[in-house]
This record gives structure tokens, sequence and C-alpha cells, in this order.
């Protein structure tokens, strides 16, 4: 019992493995989103598909991105529009169309490089190969820290889900099945070797999604019940410290 409720070392900061990956991602990714499946629109049916730009330019990609991220994950699609993205950049709407032939075209990018993220979290932590308590701790601590340093973009996704999540058909069908099929069989493989309680995976994943998406899709209210705005490092620190109260008992043989 003593052990369950130790304070973690350590705050809630994304993995060095993963710094890249928040607000840094290459500029030269395939922004075509995986899974998805774009709503037809004038601007997207007869605007030509963005050049590949010079290197120098590319530089530009994650600044854009980023700026879409924010504006979209606050406004919405239908809310937002390319000259606040721009203002945010300080260059001129003109550039955005350079890489983006229209603003769906810039929210399905957007879209995709946050997923790719959100996606490679568990593919990093939850391994066979890793002790099921240091790859549990690793993918909270990550998931905690998405929530902490991209909130508009976690409510971007939780939006898009929301709406019904047509964009993401694909994505939820194929990509993220797949994804959690994976990860489900690490958990049995886990299960078989008495290194984890018997437990459903894909409730247990989708519990572990929520609780982490809600430090972001809900911060309002959580600021509200702890009277702090915004929430701080010790606020974070504690949020996985009780997940992984919760948690670790699963892990009885592990660590």
């Amino acid at each position: 019992m003593t052990d369950n409720t130790a304070p973690l070392a350590g705050r809630i900061l994304p993995h060095k493995d993963h710094l890249a990956s928040v607000h840094h991602d290459s500029a030269d990714s395939d922004l075509a989103p995986r899974g998805f499946r774009a709503k037809a629109s004038p601007d997207t049916d007869t605007i030509k598909k963005p050049r590949r730009p010079s290197a120098p330019r590319q530089a530009m990609l994650p600044q854009i991105l980023n700026a879409a991220e924010t504006t979209f994950g606050t406004r919405g699609l239908n809310g937002t529009r390319l000259e606040e993205i721009a203002a945010l950049c300080d260059i001129p709407k003109a550039n955005i169309l350079y890489y983006f032939g229209s603003k769906e075209e810039l929210y399905n990018a957007t879209l995709k490089r946050l997923l790719d993220v959100w996606l490679d979290d568990a593919d990093h932590w939850l391994s066979a190969d890793r002790d099921p308590i240091e790859g549990m701790e690793g993918y909270l601590r990550a998931k905690i820290a998405f929530s902490r340093t991209r909130p508009e973009g976690s409510r971007l996704f939780a939006q898009e889900l929301l709406s019904g999540g047509q964009r993401l058909e694909g994505f939820l069908k194929d990509v993220l099945r797949a994804h959690v099929d994976r990860h489900a069989a690490i958990f049995l493989g886990w299960q078989s070797r008495g290194l984890m309680t018997p437990i459903d995976p894909t409730h247990f994943l989708c519990l572990l999604w929520s609780g982490t998406q809600a430090y972001a899709d809900m911060q309002v209210q959580f600021e509200a019940l702890l009277d702090t705005a915004p929430l701080g490092e010790r606020d974070y620190d504690t949020a996985l410290e009780t997940f992984m109260i919760l948690v670790r008992p699963l892990f009885p043989r592990a660590g």
C-alpha cells in the first residue's frame, strides 16, 4: 500500500524522445491525412495541390500548422478564417494557400499531424519487451503532457468526434482499430505471463484516453473544481500520481 501512494519522481513533461514531436513536426512529412475522408468542397475541387516548397520556405510549415491547431481547436473549422491564422504567423494569407490549397486542406493536415503524435506515444511506451509499470507510467506521463502542452489540439480531436467523426471515419475504423488491436495483444501477452490482472484491453485503453484527455477537453471544469487557473505543474503531477495509484495494482508482478 505504501508503494502505491508514494509520490512519483519528476515533473509532467514530454519525454525527451518526444520533445521534437510537440509542435515541431518535420516540415517535409506527408501531410495527407491517414484514414481521412475529406468532405468535398468547391475550394478543394478547383485549387491545385500545393507545390513542394523550397528548403527555406519549409521552415514556415510548422509555424502555420501550430497556428492552425490553436485556432481550429478554439474556433472550429467553420469559425476559423485563414486571415486569423495568417495574422498569428505574421504572413500573408497567400503564403498559407501556397502550401495548402484551401482552409479544409489545412484543417485536414492539422488533424493528421495531431493524430500521428497521439498514436506515437503508445507505440513508444507500450511494447512487449518493456517493463509494464515503466511503460504504463511513461505512457500516462506522455498523454498528460499532451493535454498540458496541446490542449487546443486535444479539443480539436474531441470536436471532430462530437460532430459525428465523418472526417475521421477511415482513421477510426482502420488506423485506430489496428492501433488498438496491436496494443491489446501486448496487454493480453502481459496477462498470459501473469504480469497484468485480466482486464478488457480495449475498455482499458479507452478509460486511459478519456481520463488523460479530460485535463484538456474539460480544463475549465477542472480549474473551477481545483480553484486554480490555469492548471499548474503540481496539478499535472498529482494527476499522474493518481492515475498510477489506480493502475499499479493491475501489475502485481511487474516493476
